[in-house]
């Protein structure tokens, strides 16, 4: 009997990679990830439904958005669509450093600028396009550990990564102009717009009868390059230094033409004494 109560009491083996039951958060499910099939332990994904308030998170909209937890460094938005396509389209998959609200805002498409990797465990959103896809994914927790690098799509790490990441890492000027370029055009587009519009709404009332007044004259001046710039700013610089004295406050300025004159008093009287001794000196001698 008491051998039957121990094998009663003993816990059950979990799988390699399985995470123990008391380790997982309340509401959420883990889901075994392995690197590739030679890898004989597991990774556990940490997923839930991603609950906001209605407009609050405009990029992941609630109950087509599945958030998920300890996404590893390895783990790429592409690996992360790939592993739960079985599970409904994929939408998109916005990889994050922590969790918070984002706005629905223009991907960075730039390959030279506004570039920033986020280093260690991630946590990622991954978007479907219908609520089943949420669902289905919960639901491969019953199932085998998912690969991440699997003959037709294999993640690159070690040596060969560090390849990869320095060949991108070297600039090409043709393709940094045609970017450069493309981006000007667009700026000069935008701008373009705004003084359209800015130039329709010129010296019309708004709602409450108001005109808007700007600084804009009859002979708008040129604009202004950044040799025009310092030009000015240097010759602002030399009017103050030659506005600036030496005597700033009236007491200090009357108290020093008070000691310029005394100095003048006192080398005059010394003028006159060295006439009159000079005077005393000469002396008639005919002889």
């Amino acid at each position: 009997a008491a051998s039957q109560r121990a094998k009663m009491a003993a816990p059950k083996p979990r799988a390699a990679g399985e995470a123990p039951t008391g380790s997982v958060p309340a509401g959420y499910t883990a889901l075994t990830v392995k690197f590739s099939e030679r890898q004989r332990s597991g990774h556990c994904l940490l997923v839930k439904e991603h609950q906001v308030r209605e407009g609050a998170d405009t990029a992941h909209p609630p109950r087509r958005t599945l958030f998920v937890l300890n996404v590893p460094p390895y783990c790429s938005s592409d690996a992360l669509s790939r592993l739960f396509s079985r599970c409904g389209h994929v939408q998109s998959v916005d990889i994050c450093e922590k969790p918070g609200p984002v706005e629905k805002t223009q991907k960075n498409t730039s390959k030279f600028f506004n570039l920033k990797t986020i280093a260690g465990f991630r946590i990622a959103y991954v978007v479907f396009r219908k609520p089943s896809g949420v669902q289905a994914a919960k639901a491969l927790s019953q199932e085998g550990p998912l690969l991440i690098s699997t003959e037709s799509h294999p993640v690159k790490t070690g040596i060969s990564k560090w390849i990869d990441s320095y060949a991108a890492s070297v600039v090409d000027p043709e393709e940094l102009k045609a970017e450069v370029d493309a981006y000007m055009q667009d700026y000069d587009k935008k701008m373009a717009e705004e003084e359209a519009k800015a130039a329709e709404e010129e010296g019309v009332p708004d709602e409450e009868g108001w005109v808007k007044v700007t600084r804009k004259g009859r002979k708008p001046g040129l604009p202004r390059t950044e040799a025009a710039n310092l030009r000015v700013l240097e010759k602002e610089k030399q009017k103050r230094a030659r506005k600036e004295l030496l005597n700033f406050y009236a007491w200090q300025h009357r108290e020093t033409k008070r000691e310029h004159i005394a100095q003048l008093r006192k080398k005059f009287e010394e003028d006159k004494q060295r006439i009159a001794l000079m005077r005393a000196q000469r002396k008639f001698r005919p002889y």
